[in-house]
């Protein structure tokens, strides 16, 4: 992998996409993670009005320092960066007391974070005239789904997309990102209990990469049991959430109709 000529092309990607938006710059999310690191390192290398929100809501304490800990590195090398925090976990609260407690499972109320922090994105990028970068990888974004529709789905502009995460951390590594974060087992932040990404999906980001890879290029060697499980997740989890992946269904009215 051809690593300084794949930042330049993303960097000068967000430069084109900005200058025609019309825009100031980005806003990003970050969440202690090795994908907002990498998104945000990108959006400061254009040079670009750059703001990095910290957005807690009872967040773990090491999730909120390794953000912390990459907004500080960043605004040290990059002067065009900037940050905010902004604790949501009394907004969220409130959100709570006035649901009907029935609705309250795990999965509604992590989504529901999730889409509390995209409107603050969304309220800083309209005030500053920005532009809210997404951060999901390939495998998230094109795999299995693993967002939240309306919440880290909710973007403008997704710089990263089109890597896996092995390219991820791979350039993350050569940006220079705190070992904090590349050696960080990644997390979506959204559960109280602190469980991983791989506790929530059931398989890692290796074999999910492979699964994907074993379907594109159209392999046929035989699986073993593990990878047939991991087939398994992959091709479920992709079809149960193909509604986030592909555009809004929209009825079309026969013509003749609305003549």
């Amino acid at each position: 992998m051809k690593h300084q000529e794949i930042i330049q092309h993303i960097v000068n990607w967000l430069n084109h996409y900005q200058q025609n938006s019309k825009t100031e710059g980005f806003v990003i999310g970050i969440s202690g993670g090795i994908d907002s690191a990498l998104t945000s390192t990108l959006c400061a290398m254009t040079g670009k009005k750059v703001i990095c929100l910290n957005m807690p809501i009872r967040q773990h304490q090491t999730e909120y320092d390794r953000g912390n800990e990459h907004i500080e590195w960043l605004k040290k090398n990059y002067p065009n960066v900037s940050s905010a925090d902004v604790n949501l976990s009394s907004i969220f609260e409130e959100m709570e007391n006035s649901f009907d407690k029935t609705i309250q499972d795990f999965l509604t109320m992590a989504n529901t974070r999730a889409r509390l922090r995209m409107t603050t994105l969304y309220a800083y990028a309209g005030h500053h005239k920005l532009l809210v970068a997404g951060t999901g990888n390939k495998i998230e974004d094109f795999g299995i789904g693993f967002f939240t529709k309306y919440g880290d789905g909710g973007v403008d502009i997704s710089p990263i997309a089109d890597l896996m995460k092995s390219q991820v951390y791979a350039l993350a590594g050569h940006l220079g990102v705190t070992p904090l974060i590349l050696n960080a087992r990644p997390t979506d932040g959204l559960f109280a209990d602190g469980r991983t990404d791989e506790d929530q999906i059931g398989a890692s980001y290796d074999e999910l990469e492979w699964a994907m890879l074993y379907i594109e290029h159209q392999e046929s060697y035989q699986l073993n049991e593990r990878q047939k499980t991991v087939m398994q997740i992959y091709q479920s989890r992709n079809q149960a959430n193909k509604h986030k992946m592909e555009s809004i269904p929209v009825c079309l009215i026969p013509k003749e109709f609305l003549n």
